[in-house]
């Protein structure tokens, strides 16, 4: 073929380029299958539920390996496979006499028209459901474990869109880049190949075409996809890239411009296995402990004591270092067994995060509780609050942390927070700014819809507008207002969000180096002329390249 360009929306800057790649096809099932005599049905549940059980075993095992939000996704693929609901399901339809296969496809299809009707985060699980279904058939009928197959050579990977359970086991040196045809910016996906450094680009059309095979370079900063293009041009931009890349690796220190402001250095955690690798790195300390993860692979509350031991893990890793713990971010995607959170049409914008602790505040009171426990020898110990919307609400928090002698702040992830952002900040000590799901409100943009892409872009001037307005009551107030958004993750972004008055960035530990190398290039100054050229822009596109314009000008 000749030489095609396509474009997309970046999510991880880098560039890759090799043969393309494709997952291997999903098992195929005849919808007319043979009913099971009465007397098998009993034996066809139990060959149904070996199989689940392999499944989430599986990912159990796999997500103990891994960490950070690989972990995370891992450990709540796993959970959602014992999903109750589904297995119901299942079993009703075997005990009809459909086979075990055919139950399985139907009930997942059940459950994916309900999701995807019901459109926002509901929809993200549509993909992880249909990983669940296909995982579980393949071990009904014996065939290898669907996904992505290890290539032979190094090699780009197109795909419609991927499982969060297939991008989590992605190998970085085998697959160098990675372009998808749905998807967005703040996916699962889009957010472990961050984590994994994987250079890449979402809500590209047209890479159905591209046959696996054909050569491909993939820009992750500038969201193009070219198949066979010039060999030479191609291997210039790969050697220029992984240049910039080495030079960004090896970057040391602490945080700040090249003019000496200081910018805290944070990293994103989920449990103790990445923590401790993130203070191998140059994280100053944690800006965001994700502790949801002890309470999506359990199937009742863990005790105070479980939960102490558990963050103490997480602490020894920064003895002496800021640690910012945020209490349990559940809802909507993220299910909790126990919790009894009733079925909602609109679970995105449901009962989730805070909201849980507003109607059974003693998950709250133990899990303060407990990291109070964990931090006796400690100074002080920062934790906030996930989706807060009122001042009632974030006095309600504030309270209760306050009376255990903690730091309290609270996230930013809704507009009306930002908005709110100077009363919040009078009754609360920090604050930090999900850029994720602030994106996704602000856009009124559900963030795997490849037609909405654009909008879900942390680029977007109306999200920038809400950043600077949140950064700005921080400076009058004297208040620390962080960033833990994967928009912190963004070398060029960090520096608009420096000059937005973001006082410290928060990301996987793998993206810090490049951020720390791309501030310590750029003065304040350069940081708030890109900040005030992304914001003369009207879409997300123009911003990215006219910050980026002034900032490569200065390293220049």
């Amino acid at each position: 073929m000749t030489s095609t360009t396509l474009h997309g929306t970046p999510v991880v800057p880098g560039i890759g380029y090799g043969p393309a790649v494709r997952p291997a096809p999903r098992p195929t099932v005849s919808a007319i299958a043979a009913e099971v005599p009465e007397g098998g049905r009993d034996g066809e549940r139990e060959r149904f539920r070996g199989a689940v059980a392999a499944v989430a075993s599986g990912l159990e095992e796999r997500a103990a390996r891994a960490s950070g939000q690989a972990a995370e996704v891992l450990t709540t693929t796993a959970v959602m496979a014992n999903d109750p609901s589904l297995a119901a399901a299942v079993e009703k339809a075997i005990g009809s006499g459909t086979p075990a296969v055919q139950a399985v496809v139907a009930a997942t299809e059940q459950f994916t028209t309900m999701f995807a009707a019901a459109g926002g985060l509901m929809a993200e699980r549509v993909t992880d459901l249909e990983d669940i279904r296909d995982r579980v058939v393949a071990e009904l009928l014996g065939l290898p474990e669907p996904g992505v197959p290890a290539p032979e050579v190094p090699s780009v990977l197109l795909a419609d869109d991927l499982a969060p359970a297939d991008a989590a086991l992605l190998d970085p040196q085998l697959v160098v880049a990675l372009a998808t045809r749905l998807g967005g910016p703040t996916s699962h996906t889009a957010i472990i190949a961050r984590q994994l450094g994987i250079p890449s680009v979402v809500a590209v059309s047209g890479i159905e075409e591209i046959p696996a095979g054909t050569l491909v370079l993939v820009d992750g900063e500038t969201g193009t996809v070219v198949a066979e293009p010039d060999e030479a041009e191609a291997q210039q931009q790969v050697s220029a890239a992984g240049d910039r890349a080495r030079e960004a690796a090896t970057w040391r220190g602490t945080g700040h411009t090249s003019d000496g402001h200081e910018v805290e250095l944070l990293a994103n955690v989920a449990d103790g296995a990445a923590a401790r690798e993130a203070a191998n790195g140059v994280a100053q300390g944690i800006g965001l402990f994700r502790t949801e993860l002890c309470f999506l692979s359990a199937s009742a509350e863990p005790s105070v004591e479980q939960q102490t031991a558990i963050y103490r893990g997480v602490m020894e890793a920064f003895p002496d270092s800021k640690i910012v713990v945020r209490t349990l971010d559940a809802g909507s995607d993220k299910p909790i067994v126990y919790a009894g959170l009733p079925d909602e049409a609109n679970p995105a914008l449901g009962i989730r995060g805070l909201r849980i602790a507003l109607d059974d505040p003693g998950i709250l009171d133990r899990q303060l509780d407990a990291i109070a426990a964990a931090a006796q020898s400690r100074d002080s110990v920062w934790v906030m609050a996930p989706m807060v919307a009122t001042l009632a609400e974030a006095e309600f928090f504030a309270e209760r942390v306050r009376s255990r002698g903690m730091v309290p702040g609270i996230m930013i992830e809704v507009p009306a927070a930002a908005l709110l952002a100077e009363s919040l900040l009078a009754v609360v000590d920090f604050v930090s700014i999900g850029t994720n799901d602030l994106t996704q409100y602000t856009m009124a943009a559900d963030r795997l819809s490849p037609s909405l892409a654009a909008l879900s872009d942390p680029w977007q001037p109306a999200v920038l507008q809400l950043v600077g307005i949140t950064a700005q009551a921080g400076e009058r107030a004297g208040k620390p207002v962080g960033v833990c958004g994967e928009a912190a993750a963004d070398p060029t972004l960090a520096a608009v969000l420096v000059g937005l008055g973001v006082t410290s960035l928060s990301a996987a530990a793998a993206a810090l180096p490049a951020v720390g190398a791309r501030l310590s290039g750029v003065s304040l100054a350069a940081c708030q002329e890109a900040a005030r050229a992304a914001l003369a822009t009207t879409d997300p596109g123009a911003a990215r390249e006219a910050a980026r314009a002034v900032l490569d000008a200065v390293e220049q």
